[in-house]
């Protein structure tokens, strides 16, 4: 599959596709042509592994009660695996099962190291004898170091975004979608956009039906809006600032920053540091790296959504102590940053669901367990 056949999933591109055709033309038959073998499915522990990125695919693909996947976990030492959380799991394959796998997954790691080069190795002959390759997280860091990211899209956490194309400048690294399918190679997006890939996997494999039934017994939307823009975090406006910057234009951003509900200009703003427009701009992109409207448009967005996240004030309010005008202008930056409804965006931040009340006789209303 060339490069270019590729489904990038975000808020505007909406719910990927049922089939991505062709998956593996040209390689190897894969098991679940045959009705009789289930699809193979191989997680790659590596050391200091992310244990939520792990038990996502062992969540989606390894549950005892459904039959659509075979899975197990290796890993390319000792079977006793460290997790970033303390705790060690137990990984009983070796490599070889990477051999025997329709897919692949490498769940998030901590990449500050050398990855062991037999892994690497392993990777690309599955990759070569046909499996699909999937990274969640920074498990994508893995996959560059074994060139098969080389001349594609993927993406990785948005906080380890600049560092993996920093490492690998042949890989276009994309942060502002929840992930990259190109058929023989997928990358996620941080955490739990692990799950959304991994539910698109299924829905490519095994259609909508059986993707959905996954996504209820995790209580997980089938589809996800929004992209991991939506999940950046933003220095909220305020009047704290970097020691130094009363020596640049440090009072002026605070003085602006008071006052984004105001219909500040370009002149307002030179005008209080004491220079000419044209002055005041140039200095300010020195030390900022942007342009005096667009750090002021950013700081009302980011306004913004701080304001949906941690009041309940109506969507016209929150635009009109922004700076953003109205509504309307309000959805259209906050769709164009964050790929989200302000509805949406406070529902994910601050949650709208309700503990339901115990059925009556029957004790406490704790969960049942998965």
């Amino acid at each position: 599959m060339s490069g270019s056949d590729t489904v990038a999933v975000d808020a505007e591109s909406g719910p990927a596709p049922r089939h991505i055709a062709p998956r593996h033309a040209g390689r190897r038959p894969s098991s679940r042509s045959s009705s009789r073998s289930p699809h193979v499915v191989v997680a790659l522990a590596l050391p200091e592994v992310v244990a939520f990125d792990l038990s996502i695919a062992a969540q989606v693909f390894g549950h005892r009660r459904e039959s659509h996947y075979a899975f197990e976990v290796c890993t390319p030492g000792p079977p006793l695996v460290p997790t970033t959380t303390g705790f060690s799991i137990s990984a009983p394959a070796s490599l070889d099962a990477l051999a025997r796998a329709d897919t692949v997954i490498v769940p998030g790691f901590v990449a500050d190291g050398e990855i062991a080069p037999d892994a690497l190795v392993a990777l690309r002959a599955a990759h070569a004898g046909g499996a699909r390759v999937v990274s969640i997280c920074t498990g994508a860091f893995a996959l560059a170091a074994a060139g098969l990211l080389d001349g594609r899209r993927a993406t990785t956490h948005w906080q380890d975004s600049p560092e993996l194309a920093r490492r690998h400048p042949a890989v276009e690294v994309v942060d502002n979608v929840l992930y990259v399918d190109h058929g023989d190679i997928a990358t996620s997006a941080g955490v739990a956009a692990g799950i959304d890939l991994c539910l698109h996997l299924v829905r490519s494999d095994l259609g909508q039906r059986v993707a959905t039934e996954i996504a209820r017994r995790l209580v997980f939307a089938p589809f996800r809006s929004g992209s991991q823009a939506q999940y950046v975090a933003r220095p909220l406006p305020g009047r704290t600032s970097r020691a130094g910057d009363e020596d640049g234009l440090g009072a002026t951003r605070r003085w602006a920053q008071d006052r984004l509900a105001e219909r500040l200009t370009l002149h307002d703003l030179a005008r209080h540091a004491g220079y000419s427009t044209r002055t005041f701009s140039r200095r300010f992109r020195e030390e900022t790296g942007t342009s005096p409207l667009r750090w002021l448009h950013e700081r009302r967005v980011a306004l913004a959504m701080r304001l949906l996240e941690e009041t309940d004030l109506p969507v016209e309010r929150v635009a009109a102590q922004s700076g953003l005008g109205t509504a309307a202008n309000l959805r259209l930056h906050l769709r164009r940053v964050g790929g989200v409804t302000p509805s949406a965006h406070r529902e994910a931040f601050r949650g709208t669901g309700r503990a339901a009340s115990p059925a009556r006789g029957s004790g406490s209303g704790a969960p049942a367990a998965g």
